[in-house]
């Protein structure tokens, strides 16, 4: 199973992380490249995103859904088995967007990672009404995700992470296509 990098919970670090902080920690003092994907789940001009907290910086930031990608596995595919083990949710119409490079530093230590980044849809549309989703990361870990409108991100009102999304996002093509990812393909 991936690890997420980034807290998305709302009580202080020291409490929330756990085992993630540890295996973070390890990941970013052996100067490993974390390849990630996230998807874009869209709603009424809003996203579905995750809040996140530097305790070192003492910041807010928000990521999309999504986590690692395994060894051997698409990204569209690992898009699919996270969402599913987070969210329990089953999703569909992936749209391949872009791809990411992240360098950053959070609670003081560097990081790196290529993201994927796609758009896609849940097949259950109840979920679209929610105001937030409760999610379970690998660690056991409960975090809440909730629709913040797009435009937020683009005043810098709030910052949406990784680096370099909101410039994808921005280009005249997003979403850039209709056709739709096999997360069971492999190329």
């Amino acid at each position: 199973m991936g690890r997420l990098l980034f807290s998305y919970y709302t009580k202080p670090l020291s409490t929330q992380f756990g085992n993630i902080v540890k295996d973070c920690s390890l990941a970013l003092v052996n100067h490993t490249i974390r390849p990630l994907a996230i998807c874009l789940f869209q709603s009424s001009g809003a996203i579905l995103v995750a809040e996140g907290y530097d305790g070192v910086k003492g910041t807010h930031f928000y990521r999309p859904i999504g986590g690692g990608i395994e060894f051997g596995e698409t990204s569209s595919a690992a898009l699919v088995r996270e969402v599913k083990e987070e969210l329990g949710a089953d999703i569909a119409d992936l749209r391949y967007l872009g791809t990411v490079e992240n360098i950053f530093t959070f609670n003081g230590n560097m990081g790196h990672e290529i993201v994927q980044v796609y758009d896609g849809r849940f097949q259950d549309t109840t979920l679209y009404d929610r105001e937030h989703l409760e999610g379970e990361d690998d660690g056991n870990v409960i975090y809440r995700a909730m629709w913040k409108p797009l435009d937020e991100f683009r005043d810098h009102r709030l910052q949406l992470v990784p680096n370099g999304l909101l410039e994808l996002l921005n280009k005249p093509h997003f979403p850039n296509t209709d056709e739709f990812v096999d997360p069971t393909k492999i190329v």
